[in-house]
């Protein structure tokens, strides 16, 4: 019989969680399940615990295996956001043990990794698709190979307290000109995260929509707004600086008011493991305190 194999992503964390992960490959051993872990977070684990020495290690992700069962992200919703340049567009799942403070998109708590785990071996999860987004400058290559985001695509202004002018088309028509402190281009998964405190609505996710929220507007009236998943965004930027931040989750590139940005849906999928007692609807409730009342506590 064949092992399963998993592989195993994550970045520094604190000491305190240090049992959890002993308990996590304590479990994996016992299971006897091929564990493959990336090569620079093998090498912090080894500083903090005495870890197994029989792992497989990968350095990229042209190294995992197409036969890994999935990944498993370690740390929080940053983690899991980092995890998305593990597996681009293998379709390798990913799942999270939260180490982190919200645990959105992580959504294992570090107190139930077995029993996580069990219902993951036994199949009993499903595979919730999440759209990406993708993004190409008109004169150089942004990003390298990890020009894409689950959550959002951000233009910030740099150095400079000044506004700047994002001049936005929308599949060949001027959509506005924004004159603001930025413009966040979301995606379902992202609406829950900076858009959103930026005043943009929560987006279900498989809506097939996107959402462009600005950020501290100098016009009131200019709100967010949701297109389709199926459109092309092109932005032009204006600043005092002659150059702007663009962000891409946990990416970030200072470029030039020449270089012209296309967003647009990447070509591919991720695919999170959800769990039966996972719900959208009740991760909103109990991460955001969504429709909490507290006269009735």
């Amino acid at each position: 019989m064949q092992r399963k194999s998993i592989a195993i992503y994550g970045r520094a964390f604190n000491s305190s969680v240090v049992p959890y992960v002993q308990q996590l490959f304590s479990y994996l051993k016992e299971k006897d399940v091929l564990t493959y872990i990336h090569s620079d977070f093998y090498d912090f684990l080894k500083l903090q615990f005495d870890c197994p020495d029989d792992c497989l290690l990968y350095y990229n992700h042209q190294d995992l295996p197409n036969d890994i069962l999935f990944l498993l992200s370690l740390g929080g919703d940053g983690t899991m956001l980092s995890a998305v340049s593990q597996v681009r567009d293998s379709g390798i799942p990913i799942a999270g043990i939260n180490f982190g403070r919200l645990g959105f998109l992580a959504s294992i708590h570090k107190t139930q990794i077995s029993q996580a785990l069990d219902a993951i071996f036994n199949g009993e999860y499903t595979l919730q698709a999440r759209d990406v987004l993708q993004v190409n400058g008109s004169d150089r290559k942004i990003f390298g190979q990890d020009n894409f985001a689950l959550n959002d695509i951000t233009v910030f202004r740099h150095d400079t307290s000044s506004m700047i002018t994002i001049n936005a088309t929308l599949n060949g028509e001027l959509l506005n000109s924004y004159w603001a402190d930025g413009l966040i281009i979301a995606t379902p998964t992202g609406s829950t995260a900076y858009s959103l405190s930026c005043g943009g609505p929560i987006i279900m996710p498989g809506s097939g929509n996107f959402v462009i929220t600005p950020i501290s507007p100098h016009n009131l009236n200019v709100r967010p707004i949701i297109i389709s998943a199926e459109s092309e965004l092109e932005l032009e930027i204006e600043s005092r600086t002659d150059k702007y931040i663009l962000s891409c989750d946990s990416k970030s590139e200072t470029l030039d008011t020449h270089t012209k940005l296309s967003i647009r849906r990447a070509p591919f999928r991720i695919h999170l493991i959800r769990l039966a007692s996972d719900s959208f609807f009740s991760t909103l409730r109990e991460k955001l305190l969504w429709g909490l009342d507290v006269r009735n506590y």
